[in-house]
């Protein structure tokens, strides 16, 4: 018998066989990985992997509503397709084993999407419906003893997986994000803009730290809110272009401060802060990929994450077309969840 869960697409060995290009003599990350079995529950499949040996479950969320119900672009619906097939074709060695991954799948979003030309509001309820999905499936995860890797869609998505780990955890949660915008904006309705600021109204974000802040891409009333809340952050002009602080120094302050605060952390990195990363706000002036990647293994290694959450990479947005926008976002974003299980591995060994 073939159990579906009602609002996920699972990511089965027939996804594998399409995906990874065999080669004799070698073996893959997408070989070892554990998959969706259809033959068991969400909650089996779940346990079944943690009892052989996996530790993270990698989730996609193919959606455009968030950034367009924040008057944005729209693109960032291929992330998880586009870093599986980069992730899934890299090898399986003595470095890192898949079996410590299994990938679950997407959540279903097709339903949801609207459009070209929708309302605001009307995307905006959508993405309110979005958010069960995102705290309804993750919330299992988490549960189950597995550290989501969440890709795609827009940072709307930080909402559901911050309510779920507060749910887990029965803690508010310390987050940092990677992230020209605070995403602190006035709670209007739902979108991509807002999804701090709607989990510290819910008493689910317990405190908040950006990195790589964009001093003129943030409005005086998102940052009077960000500061009656407590939040705190590091500039790109501060680190980057001032020298005032330097990667290190700051990413010392930030484990620092968040080991301090004794609650889970949610590791949070919006793509739209690399430099010319298609997505659905790509910057000329962001940081290097090497600082992103440095980022999450830093805080990896050094704090109680819960999960890691990569936002808002749009392949079809790349100015070379969406074969090059696969390449891109595929490759960068597997190397960041490379870097994300190498800093919990060593965490692991050193604890």
């Amino acid at each position: 018998m073939k159990h579906l869960p009602q609002h996920l697409l699972p990511f089965t060995t027939s996804c594998i066989k399409k995906l990874v290009n065999l080669r004799a003599g070698e073996t893959k990350v997408g070989q070892t990985s554990h998959v969706y079995n259809t033959e068991l529950s969400l909650s089996q499949n779940l346990t079944e992997a943690v009892n052989n040996g996996a530790r993270f479950a990698i989730l996609g969320i193919g959606e455009d509503i968030g950034p367009r119900a924040n008057l944005g672009r729209g693109g960032s619906t291929d992330a998880f397709e586009s870093a599986m097939i980069q992730f899934l074709n890299l090898q399986s060695n003595r470095f890192f084993n898949g079996k410590k991954c299994l990938v679950l799948g997407q959540i279903k979003t097709e339903d949801l999407q609207l459009k070209e030309g929708a309302s605001a509001s009307d995307l905006r309820a959508n993405v309110e419906y979005l958010d069960e999905r995102v705290i309804e499936i993750s919330r299992q995860i988490m549960a189950a003893g597995l550290e989501p890797i969440v890709i795609g869609g827009g940072h709307n998505n930080a909402y559901g997986l911050l309510m779920a780990a507060k749910q887990t955890y029965n803690k508010k949660i310390a987050a940092v994000n990677l992230d020209p915008h605070s995403d602190f904006r006035p709670r209007e309705g739902r979108h991509s803009g807002n999804g701090f600021s709607y989990a510290a109204a819910s008493g689910a974000l317990g405190h908040y730290h950006i990195l790589g802040m964009h001093e003129l891409k943030n409005s005086e009333e998102t940052l009077a809110q960000l500061s009656a809340f407590g939040g705190q952050w590091h500039t790109l002009q501060s680190i980057w272009i001032r020298r005032e602080i330097s990667l290190t120094s700051a990413l010392d302050e930030i484990v620092t401060t968040l080991n301090n605060s004794l609650l889970p952390v949610a590791l949070e990195l919006d793509l739209d802060a690399i430099t010319n990363m298609p997505s659905s706000a790509s910057t000329a002036s962001g940081i290097p990929l090497l600082d992103a990647l440095h980022y999450v293994y830093t805080i990896a290694k050094n704090t109680p994450c819960t999960y890691l959450h990569l936002a808002e990479a749009a392949p079809s947005c790349h100015v070379a077309g969406i074969q090059a926008g696969y390449r891109e976002t595929g490759q960068s974003i597997s190397e960041l969840i490379y870097a994300y299980i190498q800093g919990r591995n060593l965490a692991q060994q050193l604890s």
